[in-house]
């Protein structure tokens, strides 16, 4: 196959699909270039259904490589990629929500897809590229899929928007929205979100989600043309048949007890009920071969009744009402020698959110294809099996952790103070202790109150909330607001709003039919600002705002600033003189490029003493200025005298006294201390000291 290159305009920029068979043995592939960003989008399916599988087995990659940005990473010993870093996880999963969806229910095949970064620009983020990637793939396969989809990022800078923003507008930008959609019925509908922004409204969402919408058709309509050319006709995989009698069987068996068991309002009562319905039913089947249907029918059947219920008549699986949140405790302070503690509890969902307080040193250093420096908020989530009463393996954070993770910290990080304001490096870990839906946004609040507790002076507290949303086949719905498990699994969105009073700081949306309207958009977001002012409110009346101080076992930070030139003069050779320093006097000291020092201690008086330290040695002396020095050194023709750390000057003979002095050592030896005065600096910076005059002073 020769290769084919197809070219359309996306804002400002050339996107670039190239089509070959370098990939010839997958099932699909394209190159996808944006800038001089360039990602390969693989599909692969196997040839064979997996027989017992009760689910779809799709697994999604995203590999970067350092030669991407031109880089060698890695350990001296091993110069080669290791596990993915948490930013390549996130992409990943953004890839995996958006294709998901779109994968008939019947398809029990394996898929995988893989998107890897094969070039970075520095300007363009992969993980857009890295969506439209797969989509090509799996458009251009045989794999059955729903698609095309299309993504477009949208930025906010100076009231304008913006078409997929370059880093540095996005940094300074009011918004960073990542936007999916696909066409149905010949309406743009929207099939995943993940966005941060510094407190936009609702209607400022709307404006950007419309704003994307023209971009996500024309990439789409650019893909059908591709498809249209060079795609394979798609594998024919059949329905599974239906077993009309054995559903009427079970229905039979089921009775009313499958309904009574959907009412109860305890989730660990309801959820036993449901298990122990569904061994007795796998018992009443006996046929190895049907249990998986029957399992499968279950499944369904709880499903729908569960919408009915809710759509009907209005009624959810726990009695509450549609816009209800369920009952909320917090509290803060819950650990006795942490720097900040918060209990966050919302129905039988509960966080434990803990902060930890440390030195600038103590920020996270970051090298990656896309970053290299440093991280001072951070972030980490961790969802043990006890929290829904299962015994697993703990083998340390998922990407289901990692993403969580993340989505609290972007929730928070616009009302983190600067490091000018606040130097410390801010780790939050929530733990959560009990889930029952919605754990990532309790994290939020939970470690929300964490902050104001350890005395964090944060811009505006910050709340969030999950809206779920139930939809029969005729169009008819309703939006829940604070969904629980029960209802993030039958249901078909888990629309996720972090944000201030002010308004929204973060968003992550996924969805389980193909895509929302703008109208469903519209009102989960109006739901979500209701609720958010609700639960900021409960926050409020635990910690109205943060604590005065911060806690007593809390590190203590002094800075400091100093001429940039003298920086090597903190270090001193072989970093002697900074090591003496943070030895004697048992502090952690950061230096900044600029000159400013950052001093950490347990004790504030040991930072103030190597303070002072600091200072005395970088000290910019002053003609005229008198010290109390020690004679270091004496020659025939004067005395060296250490006036500040690391400062000499020299007494010259004819400045040791008023009268003739024959020999430097009858006036001053090796170890006195002498008061002496700064009479001048020559151009090379050589101090030159009187003690005749500080003599004639005393007189």
């Amino acid at each position: 196959m020769e290769k084919e290159i197809f070219k359309t305009q996306i804002g400002s920029k050339e996107l670039k699909i190239e089509i070959n068979d370098f990939a010839g043995q997958a099932s699909g592939s394209g190159f996808v270039q944006y800038g001089d960003t360039v990602v390969l989008g693989v599909a692969t399916m196997s040839k064979n259904e997996k027989e017992g599988l009760d689910f779809f087995p799709l697994s999604v990659e995203y590999e970067e490589r350092f030669y991407a940005a031109g880089k060698i990473f890695g350990s001296r010993y091993m110069r080669r990629e290791g596990r993915p870093s948490d930013e390549a996880v996130l992409t990943a999963r953004l890839v995996d929500r958006t294709i998901r969806p779109l994968f008939p229910d019947y398809l029990k095949r394996e898929v995988q897809v893989v998107s890897t970064c094969l070039s970075w620009d520095a300007e363009n983020d992969p993980d857009v590229v890295a969506i439209l990637s797969a989509s090509i793939a799996l458009s251009l396969s045989d794999i059955p899929w729903m698609g095309p989809i299309a993504t477009v990022r949208i930025g906010k800078l100076d009231g304008n928007l913006i078409i997929n923003p370059s880093y540095k507008e996005r940094v300074a930008g009011e918004m960073d929205i990542v936007l999916v959609g696909l066409e149905e019925k010949g309406e743009i509908i929207i099939n995943m979100m993940e966005a941060d922004a510094k407190e936009i409204d609702e209607k400022s969402f709307m404006e950007a989600v419309r704003f994307a919408k023209p971009f996500i058709k024309n990439l789409i309509d650019f893909q059908k043309e591709i498809s249209s050319k060079l795609g394979k006709e798609k594998v024919n995989i059949a329905e599974p048949i239906r077993d009309i009698e054995l559903e009427k069987k079970i229905k039979e068996f089921l009775g009313e007890k499958l309904k009574q068991a959907i009412s109860i309002e305890d989730k660990t009562e309801r959820n036993s009920l449901l298990d122990n319905l569904k061994k007795s039913l796998a018992d009443f089947i006996m046929d190895d071969k049907k249990v998986v249907y029957a399992k499968n029918f279950f499944e369904k059947e709880r499903g729908e009744i569960t919408c009915e219920n809710i759509l009907k008549f209005g009624k959810r699986p726990d009695g509450r009402e549609i816009e209800e949140i369920r009952k909320i405790d917090c509290y803060a302070g819950v650990l006795p020698r942490t720097h900040g503690s918060a209990l966050f509890s919302r129905g039988q969902t509960k966080v434990l959110s803990i902060i930890t307080l440390g030195a600038p040193g103590d920020a996270k250093l970051i090298e990656g294809v896309e970053f290299i420096g440093k991280k001072r908020f951070l972030h980490h989530y961790n969802f043990p099996p006890y929290s829904v009463g299962e015994v697993k393996p703990m083998r340390g954070p998922g990407r289901r952790e990692i993403g969580h993770g993340m989505l609290v910290e972007r929730a928070l990080m616009g009302i983190i103070p600067s490091v000018d304001d606040f130097p410390y490096t801010i780790r939050i870990v929530s733990e959560v202790l009990s889930s029952n839906g919605s754990s990532s946004m309790a994290s939020v609040c939970g470690s929300c109150l964490a902050l104001m507790d350890a005395g964090v002076p944060i811009k505006d507290p910050v709340a969030g909330i999950s809206i779920g949303l139930f939809e029969d086949e005729k169009g008819n719905y309703k939006i829940l607001t604070d969904i629980q498990g029960a209802e993030d699994h039958d249901g078909l969105m888990d629309f996720k709003v972090a944000g201030t009073k002010k308004g929204i700081t973060a968003i992550q949306v996924d969805v389980k039919n193909h895509g929302l309207s703008e109208k469903i958009i519209e009102e989960a977001l109006e739901r979500a600002r209701k609720a958010r002012l609700v639960i900021l409110e409960k926050i409020q009346q635990v910690l109205e705002k943060p604590r005065e101080k911060l806690s007593q076992f809390a590190p203590k930070i002094l800075t400091t600033q100093i001429n940039p030139e003298k920086i090597r003069e903190v270090i001193g050779p072989g970093g002697k003189i900074i090591h003496s320093i943070m030895e004697e006097c048992d502090v952690e000291i950061d230096i900044e490029e600029s000159g400013k020092i950052f001093v950490t201690a347990e004790k504030e008086e040991a930072a103030q003493k190597a303070i002072e330290w600091i200072n005395n040695i970088t000290r910019e002396v002053k003609v005229g200025e008198i010290f109390k020095g020690k004679v270091v050194r004496i020659l025939d023709f004067g005395a060296f005298v250490e006036i500040l750390p690391n400062q000499q000057g020299m007494v010259h003979i004819s400045q040791l006294d008023d009268k003739r002095v024959n020999k430097v050592e009858d006036v001053v030896k090796i170890g006195d201390l002498i008061s002496v005065k700064v009479i001048s600096i020559d151009d090379q910076g050589r101090i030159n000291l009187s003690l005749k005059e500080t003599k004639t002073n005393g007189r």
